[in-house]
């Protein structure tokens, strides 16, 4: 069963989730940019609760395809996200493991979001052993039969929307907040490190 879903930041555990039970994900790169979504933003754990990490843009304002939308070099927006993560996630299990497969993304310069976006998930996809095929989708139809589409959890009020009950794990700052449920996939990897793939397969999404 192939995963359809946008190219997306730092993507949300409930995707991986549907990807650790599909064969492939298929990236719609034709769909039209929509701020204040996934595509450019990511959740992460801190003391105080859920973090929103939001990469600025350059578009039009129209319709432009995610395929065509920069990433925005004004402010010091690369330094402000990896300061969040390392404050966020440094004393956890696994973060000392991994933190230099991620620390270059925030010192290096991308032209665009899409290609920022799925560098980033190759990686965490290594690191996680989930080896699934990508598939990118740039002009034309999609085709949904025998798919999954998880396009739809791009916007932030579909993911609170989600009715099924994803299998906890240890989490930084749980005792202050409780369990925080589908927030980026970073927060899994830190946590979790390879045991990770574990909860994925025990999530009964």
């Amino acid at each position: 069963m192939k995963i359809i879903s946008h190219p997306l930041y730092l993507a949300p555990v409930p995707l991986y989730t549907k990807l650790y039970r599909g064969t492939a994900l298929v990236i719609d790169a034709k769909s039209p940019f929509i701020k204040q979504t996934f595509r450019s933003r990511a959740l992460i754990a801190t003391e105080n609760g859920t973090q929103s990490l939001n990469i600025p843009v350059i578009h039009d304002g129209g319709r432009t395809a995610m395929r065509d939308v920069r990433i925005s070099e004004h402010g010091n927006w690369r330094h402000q996200h990896w300061n969040a993560i390392v404050s966020a996630y440094r004393k956890s299990p696994f973060f000392d493991y991994y933190a230099d497969d991620f620390a270059h993304f925030y010192e290096e310069r991308d032209g665009f979001l899409m290609d920022f976006n799925l560098r980033l998930h190759n990686v965490i996809c290594e690191l996680l052993a989930l080896d699934r095929e990508i598939e990118i989708i740039a002009e034309g139809d999609i085709d949904t039969a025998d798919a999954c589409d998880m396009r739809h959890i791009a916007e932030p009020k579909a993911m609170k929307a989600l009715t099924e009950q994803p299998k906890q794990y240890y989490q930084v700052f749980a005792r202050r907040n409780g369990f925080i449920p589908d927030l980026s996939i970073l927060d899994l990897l830190f946590n979790m490190g390879p045991e990770g793939l574990i909860i994925l397969r025990d999530s009964g999404l």
